[in-house]
């Protein structure tokens, strides 16, 4: 998702983070005094308790904190869900063009048109840069579509997720079944409680872990702290790879470059890549990808590559696009790396 502690996108609560998120947060309630003006404005709309002020003349619109002065929106053709679960708000409909929607407290999480890019990306760049990945962690990610990718993979014995949401398990296998079909395989445990915490019980446990969050605000935002990264190294095996959801270079490199220089002590190599996706703001999500253990060059190479038959059925990855996808515009390469 769009990213997700719950579905999916991520980010920190570094300090830096703290105050900005705080700064924006704090803003907007100060202008909830200010005048109406002739055009409408955020100011304008209060956290609602439902989030259905975001669905306007039959088109749902996104707006948040985390990309201001920006929106991106998309006609509606019907409603099929839209409560609140025990964490968040969330809503699914029937785009004109992007087919099935899936959006959680007014952030999309995927679209059926384009979902393919985030979760084969998140999915196949660090399982292809493991030699034999068996076990498999997936945190977040209730829409099933990073187990339908990890699945994919024959060496892998074990694919176990955490997702603190069942409504957004529940949800995604009523509507999005083009997903959740990921929740089929025999391969797969679902543990509907904390990762954090699942974690800690499990140490030294998994070959590759995937966090599929949300943004870093709600109860996906303790996903984007240094902590919850020692926690994942902890769980890895020596030789393991991390693959998290890493927001957009166009609208977060204060928050990549200080989660990025915070986790550099926990792992032997710590990478970002990114992936095209018009549906999540700005066009792009990237992704933080880190290894455990000497003697591993990173993952800007795949060192295994998808057999004939799965290549035709994956619509975005290929070996090309995974080494292509560490390549950075000279602008985010020197925010995030120096």
């Amino acid at each position: 998702m769009h990213g997700h502690g719950h579905c999916t996108r991520i980010y920190i609560l570094l300090s830096l983070a703290l105050i900005q998120l705080a700064g924006s947060s704090s803003s907007s309630h100060s202008h909830s005094s200010r005048p109406t003006t002739s055009t409408p404005t955020m100011t304008e709309f209060p956290p609602p308790k439902d989030f259905s002020h975001l669905i306007v003349d039959g088109w749902f619109h996104e707006r948040g904190p985390l990309w201001p002065g920006q929106a991106f929106t998309l006609q509606i053709k019907e409603v099929l869900y839209h409560k609140k679960s025990q964490f968040q708000d969330v809503l699914v409909f029937e785009s004109e063009k992007y087919g099935r929607v899936l959006v959680l407290d007014g952030v999309i999480q995927c679209t059926e048109r384009d979902e393919c890019s985030y979760q084969e990306m998140m999915a196949h760049m660090p399982l292809y840069s493991h030699p034999s990945p068996q076990k498999v962690l997936v945190i977040g990610g209730g829409d099933g579509g990073v187990l339908r990718e990890v699945a994919r993979h024959p060496s892998v014995t074990e694919i176990v997720i955490c997702e603190l949401d069942k409504d957004v398990i529940d949800v995604s296998k009523k509507y999005l079944p083009f997903m959740s079909r990921g929740f089929d395989d025999p391969r797969v445990k679902v543990n509907v409680m904390d990762g954090a915490k699942f974690m800690q019980e499990n140490q030294s446990a998994f070959d590759v872990i995937i966090t599929d969050s949300s943004d870093p605000v709600g109860p996906a935002a303790v996903l984007f702290e240094t902590p919850f990264y020692k926690a994942m190294r902890g769980s890895l095996r020596d030789g393991g790879i991390i693959c998290t959801q890493g927001e957009c270079v166009w609208l977060h490199v204060d928050l990549i470059r200080p989660l990025v220089k915070a986790i550099q002590p926990l792992f032997e190599t710590v990478e970002y890549a990114y992936c095209t996706i018009p549906s999540y703001p700005s066009g792009q999500i990237g992704f933080i990808i880190a290894t455990k253990g000497d003697g591993h060059g990173g993952c800007k190479v795949p060192v295994r590559g998808p057999e004939e038959g799965v290549q035709k059925e994956l619509r975005y990855y290929t070996p090309e696009i995974h080494r292509a996808a560490f390549v950075l515009p000279a602008f985010a390469k020197r925010a995030i790396f120096g």
